[in-house]
């Protein structure tokens, strides 16, 4: 079975929560990427400014070093365009694991977070506009609009599968 994961999709839809579920399950590291952002890429995102590609290709440079450097891991990671999937999976082959949701639904809850450098619905709707949602076949799609545990289950049974 593979061992690399990453776990994609726009701020608030699960990716720490599913990644860290998803690695416990499987006896695997988890990293989240916004423990990777640089200081000046949490300071931009606290002052409500989303991150532009310059931003991000260190942050996704990072990650991808992470991933290559560990036998195995579950990375949470936005992962919003092709162009940033390639750069991760380099040298690597990583499964993509990615979590869709709509606007509203994740928007609700970012309202209920507490704490998170992430700042504002146009924030959110910026990820929208720059998500280019994986090609069939690119990544194991699961719908957000369900428990957790659910999440999970059909993550771990589309694995079984493949």
């Amino acid at each position: 079975m593979q061992k690399k994961f990453i776990v994609m999709g726009v701020s608030g839809c699960g990716k720490s929560l599913i990644g860290s579920m998803l690695a416990e399950r499987l006896g695997l590291a988890f990293f989240d990427g916004d423990d990777f952002h640089p200081r000046a890429n949490v300071e931009k995102m606290r002052q409500g400014t989303p991150l532009n590609d310059e931003d991000r290709y260190g942050w996704l440079e990072s990650l991808n070093a992470l991933l290559n450097r560990e036998e195995s891991a579950v990375v949470a990671c936005s992962s919003l365009k092709p162009r940033y999937r390639e750069q991760l999976r380099r040298g690597n082959a990583a499964q993509l694991i990615y979590l869709k949701g709509n606007i509203e639904t994740i928007w609700a809850r970012h309202s209920c977070r507490e704490g998170h450098y992430f700042n504002g619905r146009k924030m959110l709707e910026s990820q929208f506009r720059e998500l280019i949602e994986p090609k069939p076949g690119e990544a194991i799609e699961v719908s957000i609009d369900q428990p957790a545990e659910r999440v999970l289950q059909t993550i771990l049974d589309a694995l079984v599968e493949k």
